[in-house]
C-alpha cells in the first residue's frame, strides 16, 4: 500500500439539509470525480446547499450504477492517486438517483420541476449524434425514433426537450443545459442536438429553445481510469466495500462560460474558471495534452511499452515529447488568459508520469482516425503557415501509420484499436511501398499530401521506421 493514511474524508455538511438544483444525466466515473467533487467542496464551505444533484440515466446499463449508489445513500467513493499517498473521500453532493426508464417519464417530470435550474450531461463524446464532420446527424436511428415519439423519448436530448416543453407551457423559466463532456465547443454541440431534434417534429419549439435556452461551453479535465478489481481493492484498503469506487489523478480543471440565466452555484469559490475564452483553454488542452498523448503513444506501442508512466521513463520517448512540444506545439498555441503554456506543459508532464494512475499506452493509441484530425493535423498546418516544416509531428504521423500496420517492432501483434482498423491496416501495409497512400486519406489530412515537403518528410520517416525500427529513428531525430 502506498498510502499512509487509511482515514476517509466524509461530507463536511449536513446532507439532510441539501435540496436539488441540478439534474445530471450520465453518472460515470468522470462526473463523480469532477463536477460532483467541485460541488462537494462548495457545500463544505457552507455555500449553495440548494444546488444538490439528482442523478439520472437514459441507458439500460445505467440501472446497475443506480442500484449500487442507492444502496450507499448516493455517496461516491473518490480515491485520488497521488504518488505521495492515496487519499479517499466520500462525495455527498448527489442526493437521489431517479429510476432508469425506457420512456424517461420520471426524468422528464423531475427536470420539469421549477427548482431544477441546470441539467448537466456526461454522455461520452460519442453520445451527441454527430457525423464525421462533427455536425448533428438528424438521420441517426435514435433521433428519428424520438422525433416519431416525442412524448416518450429514449435519448437524453429527447427527454430534455420534453421537459423544456412542459416548462414553457407552464410559464416556468427554462433550465440551463450544461455539457461536461470532453469535446470542443460542447455547448454548441449540445444545442445542435437539442434544437436539431426539435426541428424534426416541432419547428416552433426548436425556435423557442434556440432563443431562450442557454448552452454554455466548458472545458473539463481529469484522468479517471475505468473501475475494475484493482480499484475495488483500493477501496477495501480504506475499509470501504464499494462496488463502484472512482479513482482519479489529483489534478482537475474546469473552465466555463458564465451563461446561466436561471442562476448557478458559486463554483468560482472552489477553483472553476469562468471566462468568455473557453475556446482558448480548449485549444491549449487539445494541442498540448491530447497532442502530447499521441506523441508518446505510438512510439511506445511500437516498442512494446504498456503503461504511460513507463513510457515517460523511457528517455527516447520523453525527449521526443519534449522536443516536439517545445519546437512545434507550444510556439503555435494562442495565448491563454492567466496561463503560462510552459507551466501548463510541465504539469502535463508530471501527470503523464504519475505511476499510481496506471494509464495504458493502448488507451492513448485508440481511435487515431478520430483523434489525429483534431489533435495533430491542425498543429502541422499551423507550423506550415509560419514557414516551419514540423518534422517531429510528421514523424508522429509516420509512427501512427507504422502502428496501424498491426505489429510492433518485435513482431508482436497489435490488436484492433480503431473503429476503422481493418481499412487502416490495409492502407498502412500498402504505404510501406508507397507512403503517399497514407497521406491520401483526405478526411484526415485534407490536402497535406499535395504539399511536396510534407510528403517527402513523411515518406522518409516512414521508410526509416520500417528499415531501422522506432528506437533508431528516435535516436536519429533527437541527435
Amino acid at each position: 500500500m502506498t498510502h499512509t493514511d487509511t482515514s476517509v474524508a466524509l461530507p463536511a455538511y449536513d446532507r439532510s439539509r441539501l435540496t436539488p438544483g441540478i439534474v445530471h444525466i450520465g453518472l460515470g466515473n468522470f462526473h463523480r470525480a469532477h463536477q460532483a467533487v467541485y460541488l462537494d467542496d462548495l457545500f463544505a464551505r457552507g455555500n449553495d446547499h440548494d444546488w444538490a444533484i439528482i442523478g439520472a440515466g437514459v441507458r439500460a446499463p445505467d440501472a446497475a450504477m443506480r442500484a449500487a449508489l442507492k444502496a450507499q445513500d448516493c455517496l461516491s467513493t473518490v480515491i485520488e492517486l497521488d504518488p505521495s499517498g492515496k487519499r479517499a473521500r466520500r462525495v455527498g453532493s448527489m442526493i437521489d438517483y431517479i429510476p432508469v426508464e425506457p420512456d424517461n417519464a420520471t426524468l422528464i417530470a423531475t427536470m420539469s420541476r421549477p427548482e431544477i435550474r441546470i441539467v448537466s450531461l456526461t454522455v461520452t463524446e460519442g453520445g451527441y449524434f454527430t457525423d464525421a464532420n462533427g455536425d448533428f446527424d438528424p438521420g441517426a436511428a435514435d433521433i428519428l425514433a424520438d422525433a416519431a415519439n416525442p412524448e416518450a423519448p429514449a435519448t437524453a436530448f429527447g427527454a430534455i426537450l420534453a421537459a423544456l416543453s412542459v416548462r414553457r407551457s407552464q410559464g416556468i423559466q427554462p433550465f440551463t443545459v450544461m455539457s461536461c463532456d470532453n469535446l470542443p465547443g460542447n455547448g454548441e454541440v449540445t444545442r445542435n442536438a437539442v434544437v436539431g431534434l426539435a426541428r424534426l417534429f416541432d419547428p416552433e419549439l426548436a425556435g423557442w429553445v434556440h432563443a431562450n435556452v442557454a448552452f454554455p461551453n466548458g472545458m473539463v479535465d481529469r484522468i479517471t481510469p475505468a473501475t475494475g478489481e484493482r480499484e475495488r481493492a483500493m477501496a477495501r484498503d480504506f475499509g470501504l466495500d464499494d462496488p463502484v469506487p472512482v479513482t482519479c489523478e489529483p489534478f482537475r480543471q474546469w473552465v466555463l462560460e458564465d451563461n446561466f440565466p436561471a442562476g448557478r452555484p458559486a463554483l468560482e469559490k472552489v477553483g472553476v474558471t469562468f471566462t468568455p475564452h473557453v475556446h482558448l483553454y480548449e485549444t491549449m488542452k487539445i494541442r498540448i495534452l491530447n497532442g502530447g498523448h499521441a506523441i508518446i503513444a505510438y512510439p511506445s506501442g511500437l516498442m512494446d511499452v504498456e503503461l504511460v508512466h513507463d513510457a515517460m521513463a523511457e528517455p527516447l520517448v520523453s525527449r521526443f515529447l519534449d522536443r516536439v512540444e517545445g519546437e512545434e506545439i507550444l510556439p503555435i498555441v494562442p495565448p491563454v488568459p492567466d496561463s503560462d503554456l510552459k507551466d501548463y506543459y510541465r504539469v502535463i508532464r508530471e501527470r503523464f508520469s504519475n505511476p499510481e494512475v496506471a494509464d495504458t499506452v493502448r488507451r492513448l493509441c485508440l481511435d487515431g482516425s478520430g483523434r489525429q484530425p483534431k489533435f495533430i493535423v491542425p498543429s502541422i498546418r499551423d507550423n506550415l503557415a509560419r514557414g516551419v516544416l514540423p518534422r517531429g509531428l510528421l514523424l508522429e504521423s509516420a509512427l501512427w501509420c507504422r502502428y496501424c500496420a498491426g505489429e510492433s517492432d518485435s513482431g508482436a501483434g497489435i490488436a484492433p484499436n480503431d473503429p476503422r482498423w481493418e481499412a487502416l491496416t490495409l492502407r498502412a501495409k500498402a504505404a510501406r511501398q508507397d507512403p503517399a497512400i497514407w497521406l491520401g486519406m483526405t478526411d484526415i489530412y485534407g490536402d497535406l499530401g499535395q504539399h511536396p515537403e510534407v510528403a517527402d518528410a513523411f515518406a522518409k520517416a516512414l521508410e526509416a521506421l520500417w528499415a531501422k525500427g522506432t528506437r533508431a529513428v528516435l535516436e536519429e531525430y533527437l541527435a
